[in-house]
């Protein structure tokens, strides 16, 4: 059974860059059948797609976010990451590393999630 767990900042300050890494364990991340994606959620609003990628290399940024995020994957440690710059307090969240199934069209495993916190 795959776990996905985020680890990095719980407090970042604004213009700074957050960076999470989630360790992937009970499966491979060079699975061709799966994306990892970053997904967060702020205070009182809904999940927001940051972002996936595939071994491969084909990555996906949500429009909005696309110039400050850079997601790699290291297969070596089965770990991907998530770079955000230029951060401010509306970055502030609960960030999500999750596996999205291209066989179900949907995730299938999550981490628990990790609030990180914009603020000087």
């Amino acid at each position: 059974q795959v776990q996905l767990q985020e680890s990095g900042p719980g407090l970042v300050k604004p213009s700074q860059t957050l960076s999470l890494t989630c360790t992937v364990s009970g499966g491979s991340i060079s699975n061709n059948d799966y994306l990892w994606a970053w997904i967060r959620q702020p205070p009182g609003k809904g999940l927001e797609w940051i972002g996936d990628m595939h071994h491969t290399g084909s990555t996906y940024y949500y429009p909005p976010l696309k110039s400050r995020t850079s997601i790699s994957l290291d297969a070596s440690k089965n770990q991907f990451t998530l770079q955000l710059i230029s951060v401010t307090p509306e970055d502030t969240a609960v960030y999500y590393c999750a596996r999205y199934s291209g066989d179900l069209g949907a995730l299938d495993a999550w981490g628990q999630g990790t609030l990180v916190t914009v603020s000087s």
